[in-house]
């Protein structure tokens, strides 16, 4: 699959138009079950659902064919990236105020995709501190946005930013606290 998805990715940078058809049948069961994690924890009533995620993020991904992507994890990261804007855009859709006065202290524990919070100014605050983390290090900030949007284990997310795994646990720890301090100003 990973050399059917890198050739597909390849003719799709290079604009066969046709090649984006026969991506979503190898990516859409991985994308389908990052996204069902991600809105299990989003409140019941929710109006987007997985597939809906999944399809927007398709769509965002090779919508216009300008996106490249050097690799099956450069792919994932993208896809990542795609449903945390999706993700915050649905939240301010919902007229949430970006800091409100009812907000509480969030624990972000180690499996935290799984208990992720669905409160969407928890959500914007997380958006917000994230950026300013993208700001002095965009690869800690690439590990938190594969960990919470998309919901991989630690082992997958050191495969896809090509670092080891016991890397990846250190700067989950560390990400996790900085992120933690930053949304508890």
């Amino acid at each position: 699959m990973n050399n059917d998805l890198t050739r597909i990715l390849t003719a799709i940078e290079q604009g066969d138009s046709a090649a984006a058809n026969q991506l979503l049948p190898l990516v859409y069961d991985e994308l389908r079950r990052l996204a069902a994690v991600r809105m299990k924890q989003e409140k019941s009533g929710q109006t987007l659902q997985p597939t809906a995620l999944v399809h927007e993020a398709f769509l965002r991904l090779v919508g216009d064919g300008s996106k490249q992507w050097d690799s099956r994890g450069h792919f994932f990261s993208a896809a990542a990236e795609a449903m945390r804007r999706i993700l915050i855009d649905n939240a301010r859709r919902k007229g949430r105020a970006k800091r409100g006065g009812d907000l509480k202290r969030a624990e972000m524990a180690d499996d935290l995709a799984a208990e992720a919070s669905s409160d969407p100014d928890e959500l914007l605050s997380l958006d917000e501190a994230l950026d300013k983390l993208a700001q002095q290090d965009a690869q800690l900030a690439k590990l938190v946005e594969l960990r919470y949007f998309t919901g991989l284990t630690v082992d997958e997310t050191a495969q896809i930013l090509g670092i080891s795994v016991r890397t990846a646990k250190r700067n989950w720890a560390y990400a996790r606290a900085w992120l933690q301090r930053e949304m508890n100003r």
